[in-house]
């Protein structure tokens, strides 16, 4: 998440230029409310540059070896994928209808169900990405969940030798599926403006 200008933070370990593992006290409201929480708590800070900008992040992945700083950095700027994934799966899979079942027990396996479907779906999106040599987010995954779910749907009426052959088409059939680069979000901190509830006098009325 981004840090706020006015962090409070005591330094513990640096690993890297911009990059720290900081301690920071707990607030007194989270305290209040939970007064078994301990009065700090630490996270890693990752200072870098983006468009000229210094960005600064807290993250709890404090393996500087496994997630690079470099790799945090991008990610945070990929968390628009995640609004992306709720769309497909709630336009794509569901078509737009919220979960059917009615007991907690049925409600928690279509849910599963759901997440094994889009899983599978953006495995095979994988290798049609590969296949393509392009980035997997630049697979449309609508075209691609109506390809392979077709492909689910006939494929009892051939033969069982003939699928691998058929799975490799539809990867095939990926190239046609690119999609270009999504642009950069842009989300600046501003303030609106407010709305006026008399109109403007113009300088030339009297």
């Amino acid at each position: 998440m981004r840090a706020k200008d006015n962090l409070r933070y005591t330094v513990i370990k640096t690993f890297s230029e911009g990059d720290y593992l900081i301690q920071m006290p707990v607030s007194f409201q989270a305290q209040k409310k939970n007064p078994n929480l301990p009065a700090t708590w630490q996270a890693r800070l990752i200072e870098c540059r983006y468009e000229g900008k210094t960005r600064r992040y807290i993250t709890s992945l404090i393996d500087d070896k496994r997630f690079t700083k470099d790799k945090v950095a991008q990610l945070y700027l990929q968390r628009w994928e995640i609004e992306m994934a709720f769309r497909e799966i709630k336009s794509d899979l569901q078509q737009g209808l919220l979960l059917r079942s009615k007991l907690p027990q049925l409600v928690l396996q279509e849910f599963w169900g759901l997440m094994i479907a889009y899983n599978l779906i953006r495995r095979l999106m994988r290798y049609m990405a590969l296949r393509a040599k392009v980035s997997p987010l630049r697979i449309s995954f609508h075209m691609a969940s109506i390809t392979i779910v077709d492909l689910l749907r006939f494929a009892p009426l051939q033969a069982a030798g003939l699928f691998p052959k058929l799975l490799d088409a539809v990867i095939e059939e990926g190239k046609l599926f690119v999609i270009p680069e999504r642009r950069k979000r842009s989300c600046p901190r501003v303030i609106k403006g407010k709305p006026q509830k008399y109109p403007q006098k113009n300088t030339s009325q009297p």
